[in-house]
């Protein structure tokens, strides 16, 4: 039986996870290294790799707690953090973490931020301090996540999209993108934005409000907002997301970012 066999029939019965351990050790060992990845864009679409989200599982279950050393660190965990950063060519700043089976690009930057088992982070991205990438996570290259940013992991169910943030975006600090909301590519979000699956995402730059949820368009300017709901005991202002613009078609993502933090009064 091949590796995802193995791991699907563990999954699906765990009195097989046995006869799946080192198919499971395989599989993290594969996305420790970049060579598998729990989601990826075939044909201009977002796939998952159900399967490797079950291994992450099974890789939780297979492991022992134990005392584990990094630098002047201690730890008590199951799973050790990332080693070898130096000839991966990426920068982790203390006491920041990059957990083993998460993958970082060359020219990635970990501040005392936090990177999760299943996460992958392309190149030339910043992981601001107190920064979260969570299980999972998809987060492509040349992205900025400010200080405090809260990127949700989403493991189970196994079919589940994680929380994808394209190349080139920019998320404002103390924002939180969760639930497998998908921010596509040179998107901004303004300083504590927060996106559920269900926070209502509202295009305001036309006559009519535009709704959509889960998906940020593509070079989309983002602001918190409000707007208010009726309750028995009243009405009250209830969170959503406001598209106020569109970043410029500039070939230089920096010039771009720019003009729109400067354009739209973007809090970052």
């Amino acid at each position: 039986m091949s590796d995802r066999e193995l791991i699907e029939a563990a999954y699906a019965d765990l009195d097989r996870i046995g006869s799946a351990a080192d198919a499971v050790a395989r599989t993290i060992a594969g996305l420790d290294a970049g060579e598998l990845r729990v989601a990826e864009k075939r044909d201009g679409e977002w796939v998952v790799n159900a399967w490797i989200k079950e291994a992450i599982s099974l890789y939780f279950r297979l492991s022992e707690l134990e005392p584990m050393q990094a630098g002047p660190f201690q730890y008590y965990d199951k799973i050790p953090t990332k080693t070898g950063l130096a000839s991966a060519g990426f920068r982790v700043v203390p006491p920041g973490t990059v957990r083993y089976g998460a993958f970082c690009e060359p020219g990635v930057v970990v501040m005392p931020g936090y990177v999760n088992i299943g996460a992958r982070v392309g190149a030339g991205t910043m992981v601001d301090t107190w920064a979260t990438v969570g299980s999972c996570a998809q987060i492509g290259r040349d992205v900025h996540l400010s200080g405090g940013v809260g990127i949700g992991g989403v493991l189970e169910p196994p079919g589940a999209r994680p929380v994808i943030i394209e190349d080139g975006a920019f998320i404002g600090s103390r924002s939180i993108v969760v639930e497998g909301v998908l921010i596509e590519e040179g998107a901004v979000l303004g300083a504590n934005t927060t996106i559920t699956a269900s926070t209502p995402i509202i295009d305001v730059t036309g006559d009519e409000p535009v709704e959509m949820r889960g998906r940020v368009p593509a070079g989309s300017v983002v602001l918190p907002g409000t707007r208010p709901k009726q309750f028995p005991a009243g009405t009250y202002d209830l969170q959503c997301a406001l598209i106020v613009g569109k970043r410029s078609a500039s070939t230089d993502r920096k010039t771009s970012l720019n003009d729109a933090l400067r354009t739209f009064e973007v809090p970052v």
